[in-house]
């Protein structure tokens, strides 16, 4: 089972492309897939592309549930 947490679009590099983060991670994704994407938007992002935009209230919702379960497992963060 794959599980895509929300990350943040902090630039756009050409038409297709982003920067994205999350916490002190970074990566470059697709974003083709989206309806005008732009920096500060939170998305899914799977297999390198990013598949949904969420708001805000998702995003920390969703990243609150992420926690958690990394809680719930008994190991340690990141």
């Amino acid at each position: 089972m794959c599980l895509a947490t929300p990350v943040r679009i902090e630039k756009l590099i050409g038409e297709r492309r982003a920067l994205v983060s999350q916490g002190k991670a970074t990566a470059e994704v697709d974003v083709s897939l989206l309806k005008d994407p732009r920096p500060g938007d939170h998305v899914i992002v799977h297999a390198g592309y990013a598949i949904e935009t969420l708001s805000l209230a998702d995003a920390e919702e969703r990243l609150a549930l992420f926690h958690t379960l990394e809680e719930l497992s008994g190991k340690p963060p990141g």
